[in-house]
């Protein structure tokens, strides 16, 4: 698995788990706090996408994860 895969692995399973928690309608409900981490993960995707810059990425390439060859 490479860098990018994980990215959206790990992006798309804390967007879920916060909704998760922060909308009042899930059984998981905890506080609507929980939202602003969801806000948190978008804006970083949305300025990754711009910038190159995403600190998982810099994490993983660290622990020795390829990047992707395409």
């Amino acid at each position: 698995m490479n860098i990018e895969r994980i990215v959206r692995i790990v992006a798309g399973t804390f967007i879920l788990l916060s909704l998760s928690l922060g909308i009042e309608a899930s059984p998981l409900f905890v506080s609507n706090y929980f939202l602003g981490f969801t806000a948190f993960v978008g804006l970083n995707l949305f300025q990754s996408g711009f910038t190159k810059i995403c600190p998982l990425s810099n994490i993983l390439a660290k622990l020795g994860i390829k990047a992707s060859s395409c």
